[in-house]
């Protein structure tokens, strides 16, 4: 049995569950949803590869979306996980380049799809959403300096310390992750990321399952996050 497609109105409710189309009033959610189509992926499929022309960006409706890089050595360095009213490859919208990174479903994940050429006729009768998305734009380089001054800077134990505080702030307090996922992102193998993580179980500041973590002391998570390097 086919999965059921998204209506105008399925569209729309997403779109208007965006940060960045939150604002805009029902006509013109409408408007737009009519220059969306919907994508579904399985688990493990890519939506774009790194260096891949960026002609269109998404948003998320259902589902999980990673977006990593690989080093020269072909490690995996996850830049940020992406859920539901998400928007990735915006990239597309203002600059002529590839895509500076990978984007990849962790699970079965529907998206809607924006062309760049759609959006910026759309933005030029909506020059408000523009601005919205060049401020979340700076957020995310802001956040990307700060992810690489954390690797530069930090103990492994404030950097996963700190990705469970951001994680559990974004998903709630029961993260469907890994600790290979969890590892990815602090830039440290497995094996580090299991002794730290059971260090964290027996203090009673999380508790693990297969595929899954729950943070039981976020508080408790960011005093660590937060303690002087040295």
């Amino acid at each position: 049995m086919r999965a059921s497609r998204l209506d105008k109105i399925g569209k729309i409710k997403i779109l208007k569950g965006s940060s960045i189309f939150s604002s805009l009033d029902d006509s013109e959610l409408a408007e737009l949803s009519e220059v969306v189509t919907e994508k579904k992926f399985k688990q493990g499929d890519y939506v774009f590869w790194e260096g891949d022309q960026a002609g269109y960006f998404y948003v998320l409706a259902a589902g999980r979306i990673k977006v990593f890089k690989l080093s020269p050595s072909g490690r995996e360095f996850v830049v940020a996980f992406f859920g539901p009213g998400d928007i990735f490859g915006e990239v597309a919208v203002f600059e002529d380049k590839p895509y500076p990174a990978s984007a990849q479903a962790t699970e079965s994940t529907t998206v809607l799809v924006v062309s760049k050429d759609s959006f910026t006729k759309f933005l030029s009768r909506h020059p408000a959403v523009a601005l919205k998305i060049i401020s979340m734009l700076g957020s995310r380089l802001r956040d990307a300096m700060g992810r690489l001054s954390d690797l530069a800077g930090e103990r492994v134990e404030q950097r996963i310390a700190g990705i469970l505080v951001m994680l559990s702030s974004k998903f709630g307090p029961e993260l469907p992750f890994t600790r290979q996922e969890i590892a990815d992102m602090a830039g440290t193998t497995i094996e580090t990321t299991i002794r730290v993580m059971t260090r964290f179980k027996e203090n009673s500041i999380i508790k693990s399952a297969r595929g899954r973590i729950t943070v039981l002391d976020k508080n408790g998570l960011s005093a660590i996050s937060e303690r002087p390097s040295g």
